[in-house]
């Protein structure tokens, strides 16, 4: 049988385990040394956080998915598929796969994984009361079956190439069958849940059962502090180690007082969605001249100070082998988007815009805007909301919002996301049958010069119709005390695709002991 293994452009090695972690560029670096404990401060926290994988939706609920739990499949720096728990995952024809698990692998419990595990967690993706935020990939998925104790086959209802990589998105994390009770975390992660306090505070200690390459810390403790100033101060004063989400304002502060930055070219963005099936984005015009007066340079340099890159308003970013780099870049028109905006009939209305904290830099972007709009006679409101339940109660809600989009391993996850018409986090709710054709030839075609041009007008066609304005994609910034080694960037997202934890180590001066 002719096979298609994970991934077949990308080079993956059938069986050839994670990917070991690599050293980083930190200088003076010292060698790996195992112990200790790392304090980490996230920049968002909640009381809606969750142990349970399929509904983990905010930066903290990934970090304690990557501590607890695996996948199937991890991603790599690069967001390339590798093995995990799968030793492969194969198909000859991208609508069958088979995947032969590894052996030998424990949950916390001391119960060994096997295939049923791997049915009970895919299949309960698909029932609504769930709430997996991964609900419509998990419907592709006609049937989810254990073959023998150590092989399970998943049928699709269409061939999809990318199969291996939505295996890699956290939240098909695999679980214990019969699993129901989210307190704390049974896993077969790298570290065990010592506590978990929602919004508050986790403690993970590591697993000395773990089965891949042993983390070197003894701990982690993580929590959200939402407030800048506070965040970076915790990480001044010794109280963390590690903060995410680094103020780019505070770097040369940072980088003075002897604390190191990690930046990443990640495909994260902000966009502003304007829905389109509301009374604001019903015009096209509309729409269109509210992207001429996204000034991207001066977003870039004001609001990230040179830590982006310049957006197009299509969601695929410059470091991906698929990104069009043919296609127009979209300018700073004020006149222009006058004569579009006069010509929509909406010029001399009030135009509210929803933004807050929890979708980085949208507030600085949306006075940056209302600016921009208040010069040509158009006038917007920036309606600041908290960031706690920003996500549950104002995004994709509101006629002008702003959201905060990850990067996803694949262009074509990447629009069927956000972009295909039956997606229900299609945030501008455009609709494009053209689109959904070009996408379905994109998942099943073999021939990667074709998917290339696919993807290029499926940019395109994203850039010109839908309601999402990507004015930048964002760098991560992480910032971290000297005596933190082992951090790289990552494309997969900030703090190393949330799965720092398994290649960071303290030296000898600095090592935490709790």
């Amino acid at each position: 049988m002719q096979v298609a293994s994970v991934l077949d452009r990308r080079s993956v090695l059938k069986g050839a385990g994670l990917l070991v972690a690599g050293m980083t560029t930190q200088p003076g670096m010292s060698a790996p040394i195992s112990g200790g404990h790392l304090k980490v401060a996230g920049a968002v926290g909640s009381t809606s956080e969750t142990l349970d994988p399929a509904r983990q939706s905010m930066a903290t609920d990934y970090i304690r998915g990557h501590l607890f739990y695996d996948g199937l499949i991890s991603l790599d720096d690069r967001l390339n598929p590798r093995p995990a728990l799968a030793e492969a995952v194969e198909s000859d024809d991208f609508l069958n796969w088979h995947i032969p698990l590894r052996r030998n692998v424990r949950f916390h419990d001391g119960t060994v994984l096997t295939a049923d595990d791997v049915v009970f967690s895919l299949l309960r993706h698909q029932k609504p009361e769930v709430g997996s935020q991964q609900y419509a990939l998990a419907r592709t998925m006609q049937s989810v079956r254990a073959i023998s104790p150590l092989l399970v086959e998943v049928v699709l209802d269409a061939p999809n190439s990318d199969f291996p990589a939505i295996l890699g998105i956290s939240n098909f994390a695999i679980l214990k069958a019969g699993t129901t009770d989210f307190r704390t975390a049974n896993g077969t992660g790298p570290f065990r849940c010592e506590a978990f306090t929602p919004g508050i505070r986790t403690v993970a200690l590591r697993n000395p059962e773990f089965w891949g390459q042993k983390p070197y810390l003894n701990s982690v403790e993580l929590i959200a502090i939402p407030d800048e100033m506070a965040r970076h101060n915790a990480l001044m004063s010794g109280d963390v180690d590690l903060i995410a989400t680094a103020n780019p304002r505070l770097v040369p502060m940072l980088k003075k007082n002897g604390f190191g930055v990690v930046e990443s070219p990640v495909g994260t963005y902000t966009d502003l969605s304007i829905r389109l099936d509301q009374r604001y984005g019903r015009s096209a015009d509309f729409v269109e001249g509210i992207k001429f007066l996204l000034n991207r340079e001066q977003i870039r340099q004001s609001v990230f100070l040179g830590f982006s890159r310049i957006g197009n308003d299509q969601p695929i970013p410059p470091e991906s082998p698929y990104f069009n780099h043919q296609l127009p870049q979209r300018p700073y028109d004020p006149d222009r988007g006058r004569f579009l905006l006069k010509r929509s009939g909406l010029l001399d209305e009030t135009i509210p815009m929803v933004c807050s904290p929890a979708a980085l830099a949208s507030v600085d972007i949306a006075v940056v805007l209302q600016y921009a709009a208040s010069r040509i006679g158009q006038k917007m409101t920036v309606q600041r909301v908290p960031a706690d339940g920003y996500w549950t109660q104002y995004w994709m809600k509101a006629p002008l919002g702003f959201g905060n989009i990850n990067p996803r391993p694949a262009p074509s996850l990447t629009f069927e996301v956000g972009f295909a018409s039956a997606s229900p986090w299609n945030e501008s709710r455009w609709r494009n049958p053209h689109f959904d054709g070009l996408l379905r030839d994109a998942k099943s075609t073999r021939d990667d010069t074709r998917k290339r041009q696919l993807y290029w007008d499926m940019q395109a066609l994203v850039s010109s119709g839908a309601g999402v304005c990507i004015p930048n994609f964002t760098n991560s910034l992480d910032a971290y005390a000297p005596h933190v080694c082992g951090l790289r960037p990552s494309q997969a997202g900030q703090l190393m695709g949330y799965d720092f934890a398994r290649s960071v180590w303290l030296n000898e001066t600095g090592e935490r002991t709790g």
